[in-house]
């Protein structure tokens, strides 16, 4: 079990047909810069370290599908697509397809998004059993890999009336700095994105709202119900990891935390 800080999102937490976790940084085996939970399984930790962590989170998780040799939580090779995958079983070991979110009908296994700054959003239908968990940074986000998501559920039974979100941790505006070509990538796809920037007092560069962008296109989509953690992954350094701070500070690697879920048998 894990030995520190799980959240959960009040909406998800209702449905006693799902588990979920917004895991921190916290009640793992890493150590170094990588303390203590870090489940990337594409950064230079020890391995040996980062299996045991992700084995702590499946079983914290009541996870019953799992990869061999251990437990595990399905994950991607995140490289911020639009791509959503429907699995129905682990991957084999060693193999992680590139997509950024997770689709699955299949009771006890737990699928996840690897974060460190972009936006985890954990889906579910409670009615039609069937869960998603999807990676958002900027460039998936404005692709649309949140609508893909919800498709990919709704090609497994989901209704959107019935679905219930949950956004995570992630960078808040006020550590987002972006340049001008940033903001007119945004501008170009629709002038209503000019809410999400700001200069904030004191600065003179725009700031990006990424966890409002992506409220707004799930907004969209007619879900049941979407709830905001509201919790900023730069500024909360005890409980997680963040690649910006990373970049500021010219260290070397980053650890990335996990945002799973998993459909409990019936």
């Amino acid at each position: 079990m894990i030995n520190g800080t799980v959240l959960e999102a009040g909406t998800l937490a209702a449905l006693q047909a799902i588990r979920h976790g917004f895991f921190t940084r916290e009640g793992g085996v890493s150590s170094g810069i990588y303390e203590s939970l870090n489940v990337g399984l594409g950064s230079d930790d020890d391995q040996t370290a980062v299996h045991e962590n992700r084995r702590r989170i499946a079983n914290h998780l009541g996870a019953r599908v799992n990869a061999p040799p251990l437990p595990d939580v399905a994950t991607n090779y995140q490289v911020h697509s639009a791509t959503a995958r429907i699995i129905d079983r682990p991957d084999p070991p060693g193999e992680r397809p590139k997509a950024d979110a997770l689709v699955t009908a299949t009771p006890g296994l737990a699928i996840g998004a690897l974060t460190a700054d972009c936006t985890p959003v954990l889906f579910a239908d409670a009615d039609a059993r069937v869960i998603g968990a999807a990676h958002a940074g900027w460039r998936g986000a404005v692709s649309g890999i949140l609508d893909a998501t919800v498709s990919a559920m709704e090609s497994l039974g989901a209704t959107r009336k019935a679905i219930r979100v949950a956004i995570g941790p992630t960078i808040s505006q006020a550590a987002y700095e972006v340049g001008p070509e940033f903001e007119a990538h945004f501008l170009a796809q629709s002038s209503e994105n000019k809410r999400f920037f700001r200069v904030p007092i004191g600065r003179e560069r725009v700031h990006f709202d990424l966890p409002a962008y992506c409220h707004a296109r799930l907004d969209q989509l007619g879900l049941a119900e979407i709830e905001d953690l509201g919790l900023c992954t730069y500024a909360n350094e005890s409980l997680f990891f963040s690649y910006r701070r990373k970049t500021h500070r010219g260290e070397t690697d980053y650890g990335r935390q996990i945002s799973a879920i998993v459909l409990a048998y019936p």
